[in-house]
């Protein structure tokens, strides 16, 4: 979520102006920020939100870099009236280049947060930075299609959906001659199969598959059972590898089910909540690196590498090793009800083990 108040921290942010009941200006934002813990820098490079995280990404090495954008990519001023309106400028969008992001899914409730102009100008955008995108679109037909990254052992699909049950209006479905996201009519099992229909139709045989979903409330560790019903439906008919869900503010269970990965709720790796106070107790300022090893061949889950930050002046700081105990334990706790568990592995870094099969 690196639009408002972050945005206002980069060397080209947008005109503050916002609209909301309790904020006119996204530079309210880092005053809040500041108070919580001390000055922030202004006209930032590219890489300062990153912080630590590159470090990561330097030491990890991962084939590919996914991430949920959610915010508008635009100078557009046509505001949907929401409450909450997110954009960055398109000149900030080189902190993606900085991170070498392969692919920003765009099915969120933000992304039309300042009208269709604010989407095509987000396109176009991500376009000319080479940021493959998948989730939403020029029509229909584009928002439907995944993002395909050729990786050195296999081709990897990547596909996005909204649901209406993360704040995502109706009318932001794309049409056949409007733009708009990859919208799903519900999350009842019967749509899960046609999603597994989508799937297997643009698949080859060994192509690996990743399907991500913006759905359900921001806050708390609750799970839905059609949730639950829908992701594993995706395992069942379409051999997904990885089911990655998003919404929630904060990190919530995760779940290995048949070798294949689901998260329920990955959390955001970035946002602009410092100093926002009323959900202290989910800490939205920790916040997780998912570094995910899948089988090429067979699409299994080999090891699940989790890796904690901390929001901290707009930037991805390391937490401290009580901090990193809260998540590991909390996580803990909520990952047991699918038989999964996070611990500390060898390299005492936080990993996620669990039982191989599930019912």
């Amino acid at each position: 979520m690196c639009g408002r108040g972050i945005d206002q921290v980069l060397a080209h942010p947008c005109s503050p102006e916002i609209y909301e009941d309790y904020m006119r200006s996204a530079a309210g934002y880092v005053l809040l920020a500041e108070r919580a813990n001390g000055p922030i820098p202004r006209r930032n490079g590219s890489s300062y939100v990153w912080g630590a995280a590159l470090d990561q990404l330097e030491s990890m090495q991962p084939d590919a870099r996914i991430i949920n954008l959610e915010t508008a990519v635009t100078h557009s001023n046509d505001r949907v009236n929401k409450g909450i309106n997110y954009r960055m400028s398109p000149e900030n969008a080189e902190c993606l280049a900085a991170a070498r992001i392969d692919c920003c899914l765009l099915a969120n409730n933000h992304v039309l947060d300042w009208g269709r102009a604010g989407l095509l100008e987000t396109l176009t955008t991500l376009r000319k930075l080479n940021v493959k995108v998948a989730g939403a679109g020029r029509n229909d037909r584009e928002a439907r299609a995944p993002a395909v990254l050729n990786l050195a052992a296999a081709r990897l699909l990547i596909f996005s959906f909204g649901s209406t049950s993360s704040g995502i209006p109706f009318k932001w479905a794309a049409t056949s001659d409007a733009p708009g996201v990859n919208l799903l009519p519900d999350l009842r099992e019967a749509s899960a199969f046609e999603v597994a229909d989508q799937i297997i139709a643009a698949s080859r045989p060994g192509d690996l598959t990743l399907v991500s979903i913006h759905w359900g409330s921001n806050w708390g560790y609750h799970i839905p059972d059609e949730q639950r019903i829908f992701a594993r439906a995706l395992v069942d008919k379409a051999g997904v590898s990885i089911v990655h869900g998003h919404s929630s503010h904060h990190p919530r269970a995760i779940e290995i089910y048949r070798d294949r990965l689901i998260l329920y709720g990955s959390g955001d790796l970035l946002n602009d909540y410092e100093g926002i106070r009323g959900y202290e107790r989910y800490r939205d300022d920790l916040a997780l690196m998912y570094f995910a090893d899948v089988d090429s061949s067979s699409g299994s889950l080999h090891a699940l590498k989790l890796v904690p930050m901390q929001i901290k002046n707009f930037r991805l700081t390391i937490p401290s090793r009580r901090d990193i105990e809260w998540m590991r334990q909390t996580l803990d706790r909520e990952c047991q009800q699918f038989g999964t568990r996070v611990i500390f592995d060898s390299e005492q870094q936080l990993a996620c083990v669990g039982q191989r099969t599930s019912t």
